[in-house]
């Protein structure tokens, strides 16, 4: 997962809630097994096969039942791409499928593989990795006592979020897009700057279909209790310059998101900045406010 995820957690009668009070940040039994996955991790090299794991019976059924509240959200609120790269990778509903089975489909679609991620990567390493074909993915599950909302990516978000996408010729280039961008640039700056481009598009994107807002962010995606919400949030043109002037909601929903008419209209707006940027465009910008 990017550094850039910051997110507050929402308890299971929607409300917010300190990160601290989350069951997932307090559990000691649930923080030890994220822990055994995060050691798991440790070491791993980009494009070496992911571990194989046993998941719980108490995992897989915070996974069906995820599955269940996003099948008909999905239907309700998800743009046209999402729905036809989901039937693409052919998402099970009964249990948690190993990375390697992921990969595998996503190697046969658009050449993208799962490498495995243990907790936040930085974003040279996360962000470059998608130039090569592959994408941070982590392990864990979510506390089943707050199943439809996740205070950090887990497996749940990089399936039903990017996993989604990367099952798609036209999702998957704009990764590859924001991937190239990252590998040209070396300072903090640039790199937060690509990061919070690849925020407000792939993880929180909505494209507009028969004039209503329609998700395709991986976060939107994965998070039943933010897509049942897009209609709520102020919805603006996607531009860089406005995104870059747009700070992350982090005690909550995001109030702002960033719409555009249609995937290829993302990559376009996407690489008519990534194309020429550098460090020292990077060190030139000045978002406008």
């Amino acid at each position: 997962m990017s550094d850039a995820w910051r997110r507050t957690p929402i308890s299971a009668d929607g409300a917010l809630g300190a990160a601290a009070e989350h069951p997932g940040r307090r559990d000691p039994r649930y923080l030890a097994r994220r822990r055994a996955f995060a050691d798991l991790a440790r070491g791993h090299r980009v494009g070496d096969p992911s571990p194989p794991v046993d998941y719980t019976e108490s995992e897989h059924a915070t996974w069906r039942r995820v599955h269940r509240a996003l099948d008909g959200a999905h239907r309700a609120h998800a743009c046209r791409a999402a729905l036809e790269a989901r039937e693409e990778v052919c998402v099970p509903a009964d249990r948690i499928p190993p990375h390697a089975v992921v990969g595998a489909r996503l190697r046969q679609l658009t050449g993208f593989e799962l490498t495995l991620a243990g907790g936040v990567v930085e974003n040279k390493r996360f962000l470059g990795s998608m130039a090569l074909g592959y994408f941070h993915a982590v392990q864990f599950v979510r506390h089943p006592a707050v199943p439809l909302y996740s205070p950090e990516p887990d497996i749940i978000h990089d399936v039903f979020g990017h996993g989604i996408h990367l099952a798609a010729r036209e999702f998957a280039a704009i990764y590859r897009l924001i991937g190239n961008a990252a590998t040209r640039v070396e300072t903090e700056k640039a790199l937060q700057i690509i990061s919070d481009l690849y925020w407000f598009t792939l993880e929180y994107g909505v494209l507009e279909e028969d004039g209503r807002p329609k998700a395709y962010g991986a976060a939107l995606l994965s998070s039943y209790g933010e897509i049942e919400r897009i209609g709520r949030s102020r919805i603006r043109d996607l531009n860089p310059l406005d995104v870059l002037a747009t700070p992350y909601e982090i005690s909550g929903y995001q109030p702002v998101l960033f719409g555009a008419r249609s995937l290829t209209h993302v990559a376009d707006t996407l690489a008519a900045f990534l194309d020429t940027f550098d460090d020292d465009a990077a060190a030139r910008l000045r978002p406008r406010d």
